[in-house]
Order: C-alpha cells, then sequence, then structure tokens
C-alpha cells in the first residue's frame, strides 16, 4: 500500500514540508509520497472532498487557511479548539479530524535543545507577537506549567485573547513593545514570534536586545534567514540562540506522528535543513 499525503495552502511552491516528510517516509521506509497542493479559497473546499475521496492519509494546512478549514472537518481536538486553528488533518477512515502541532513542535524543539529550561518552572518568558504561532506556544508553554509567561505585542487584544489561555499556574502581563523592551533582562527565556525580519525584510527586529541577561535563552520563530537580526543580536550580547527551522522539523515530526502513530528518527536531518535554508 501506498499512502498519500500532501500539503494545502496559498502560496506554497517553496515549501519544505515536501523534502521534511519524504525524508520521513524513507527513514520509516514507508511507501508513499508528500505533495503541494496550492488552492485558491474557491477551491478549498473541493481539494479537500478530492483528498477525502483518495483515501490521503492525511495533509497539512497553511497560511491562508488554518482557521477556515475547520468548517469542512468532522473534528477537532482539544488543543486545536483552544488555538482556534489546524495545522494537520488526519483522514481516519473517511473522518477529517483536525489538530495543531505548532505549539508542541516548538516545545519539543526547545526541549531538544535545552531540556534544562523545560525542567525548571520558574523560568521566565516573554513572547513577542500575538498571531496563531504565539496563541500555540503559549497554550502549550501554559499547559507545561511555566509559572511566569508576558506577552509583548503592537496591540493589546490580541495579546490579551492569548492572556485567557492561562492554565492556573501561569501567570501572564500583557506588555506593549516598548515595554518588553524596557523588561528585557527580566526574562530567561525570549520567544519571537512574528514575521518581523523575515525575507526579503531582514534588517529589521521587533524589539532592541542591548539590556537582555547574558544568560538568556533567545528564539525566533522564523527560518527564512536563519540568522535573523533578532538573533544576531541576542548572540552579540551573549545570549544562548534557539534557531526557528526546529521548529518546522518537530511540528514535522508530530503531525507524521498523528499520522502513523510513531515519531519518525530525525538523524541529522536538522543539521541539513539548516543547509537548504542557508543555501
Amino acid at each position: 500500500m501506498e499512502f498519500k499525503l500532501g500539503l494545502i495552502g496559498y502560496p506554497i511552491k517553496h515549501s519544505l514540508s515536501p523534502w521534511i516528510h519524504n525524508q520521513f517516509l524513507e527513514s520509516a521506509k514507508i511507501k508513499g509520497e508528500y505533495s503541494i497542493y496550492e488552492v485558491r479559497e474557491d477551491s478549498l473546499f473541493n481539494q479537500i472532498e478530492m483528498m477525502k475521496e483518495k483515501e490521503y492519509r492525511g495533509f497539512n494546512v497553511t497560511i491562508p487557511y488554518k482557521q477556515k478549514v475547520i468548517p469542512f472537518l468532522d473534528e477537532i481536538d482539544d488543543t486545536a479548539k483552544v488555538i482556534g486553528a489546524v495545522n494537520t488533518v488526519l483522514n481516519d477512515n473517511g473522518r477529517l479530524i483536525g489538530f495543531n502541532t505548532d505549539g508542541t513542535g516548538y516545545f519539543r524543539a526547545l526541549q531538544q535543545y535545552y531540556p534544562e529550561l523545560v525542567e525548571d518552572k520558574d523560568n521566565s518568558i516573554l513572547i513577542i507577537g500575538a498571531g496563531g504561532a504565539a496563541r500555540g506556544i503559549y497554550y502549550v508553554l501554559s499547559q507545561a506549567g511555566f509559572k511566569t509567561i508576558d506577552i509583548a505585542n503592537r496591540t493589546s487584544g490580541k495579546a490579551e485573547s492569548i492572556q485567557e489561555l492561562a492554565s492556573r499556574n501561569t501567570n501572564t502581563n500583557v506588555l506593549s513593545l516598548n515595554q518588553g523592551e524596557k523588561n528585557i533582562h527580566q526574562y530567561d527565556v525570549i520567544i519571537q514570534t512574528t514575521n518581523i525580519g523575515m525575507k526579503p525584510d531582514v534588517l529589521h527586529s521587533p524589539l532592541k536586545l542591548n539590556n537582555i541577561r547574558d544568560s538568556a535563552i533567545v528564539s525566533d520563530i522564523i527560518y527564512q534567514p536563519i540568522w535573523t537580526s533578532f538573533l544576531r543580536e541576542a548572540h552579540i550580547n551573549g545570549a544562548s540562540i534557539h534557531h526557528g527551522h526546529t521548529m518546522l522539523l518537530y511540528q514535522a515530526q508530530y503531525a507524521f506522528e498523528i499520522w502513523f502513530g510513531f515519531k519518525p528518527e530525525l538523524r541529522d536531518m536538522e543539521q541539513q535543513l539548516k543547509q537548504l535554508l542557508e543555501g
């Protein structure tokens, strides 16, 4: 039997998901293929129905359809409900079940590179941005038991809606970007979730990091470029660095686990992916 997998979004022709998942299929010795489907919104329902009828094992969903796909699904899991977005769909004998792997993928990547951080729930965290990625990351970190997770954003409305996801053990303050910059020295972990600094606008950064602790871990979920201006400044100021391409890899690993019931081996894929992104 040959399994079919895919990615729905627009525009996505430069996506690295086929490279990642076809590597997973090969390493797991599973016959199958992962393909890209660039779909305009008026064709979204037909595309999903086609994949359902042709018995795709599952598919990923990316911008701009992470919310728009939900009405076409039979069920979504609790995490996707809370986050309000789906990026992975399992075809369970004709029933389409939606999941969100972003937050868990990010947490797994952070845990892989900084296991001591994850064990100490007293580490204070600042999340910059209040979009869908920030929402997923915040929810998973709060569920993991971190006691202080603040959010800095340009406007307060979306940040306050994320604040409502806090578990009973998590305290959260909503800050402006200026306040986040002023108080940056208070945080052990700083997570940049906006698209500021992404290609082609690589010279931009959401805030300055000259006052960070030299013991801080600074993370940016952007992976093009691997070294954003934000991470370069953090490195210059002595912080430890966490690169965005690791989240891409681990959220894909979790999606594969949802489809097939086990984690595929990553082996040297992190280094290969880094080389691909660096050209």
